[in-house]
């Protein structure tokens, strides 16, 4: 078993006004039916507003503090800004408190500051990247990751202002966002998060997660594995769900998506 450091987190207690109860659906619809099975349990925990969109433009704020939080894998960073506001957002790897962070449509090249891709240089290390201009960071939000700013490639109407940059995703995936979405500077924090091993299942029931039962060991009415006298072989080709649908080596992205044009080349398997 092994465990985080939590040595480098500052000792302060959540900040109320950034913080609310936890309702968990555990993996049911709007009807209360299982939709996503081996969920439940768990401890309870306090839900921290994450401030994805960091809209506060040309405001500076100072880290009060950097603290654990146990909705994400990533560390977060509480801001106070010059105004009095305060914020969480996610914290990126060597941010210390006291440190001083900007969002801006072109600010300094400076760990934690937030401005437009097509200002960020290349080879620039980014996360927390918005995939429509003002959305608000919808991808690279998770322990460790972070994308690289390849180049930047001019509008299909071929004028130059406001075009798309190249960005290699931490999955290897290379994909071209608008120049004009904003994305911070840096990698992620706890990057050690993927070498971690809980070591018994209890622990992974804390996490919500309950035990997972082999479909070979189920009656022939829950799995296409189910049933037979002793251990049986599968008795199919090629692996498949309990609701009969192929998996394992299928390709699951809709080739008519609209957001394939954006792809240029797909991961690295």
């Amino acid at each position: 078993m092994t465990g985080y450091d939590f040595s480098r987190l500052s000792k302060t207690a959540p900040l109320k006004s950034a913080t609310k109860g936890l309702i968990r659906s555990w993996g049911r619809n709007n009807k209360g039916r299982i939709t996503s099975k081996y969920r439940g349990g768990g401890a309870k925990r306090l839900y921290r507003e994450i401030d994805f969109k960091q809209d506060k433009l040309n405001i500076p704020g100072k880290v009060f503090s950097i603290e654990y939080d146990p909705n994400r894998t990533t560390r977060i960073a509480r801001i106070n800004y010059a105004d009095g506001d305060k914020r969480y957002i996610l914290a990126p790897q060597d941010l210390k408190t006291g440190d001083e962070i900007i969002t801006a449509e072109k600010a300094p090249l400076r760990l934690g500051n937030r401005m437009k891709l097509k200002n960020i240089p290349q080879g620039s290390m980014v996360h927390n990247v918005e995939l429509r201009p003002g959305q608000g960071g919808k991808l690279i939000r998770s322990a460790g990751s972070g994308a690289t700013v390849l180049a930047s490639s001019p509008r299909q109407d071929g004028r130059g202002e406001g075009g798309y940059v190249q960005l290699v995703m931490p999955s290897s995936e290379t994909r071209i966002i608008s120049g004009e979405s904003y994305a911070s500077v840096g990698q992620l924090s706890n990057m050690e998060h993927s070498s971690i091993v809980l070591g018994k299942a209890g622990r992974t029931r804390w996490l919500g997660r309950r035990p997972k039962v082999r479909g070979t060991a189920m009656n022939p009415v829950d799995h296409p594995y189910g049933g037979g006298e002793g251990r049986q072989g599968r008795g199919t080709r090629r692996p498949k769900t309990a609701q009969g649908k192929i998996t394992g080596g299928r390709k699951t992205r809709n080739k008519k998506k609209k957001s394939g044009k954006f792809i240029i080349r797909r991961r690295i398997k």
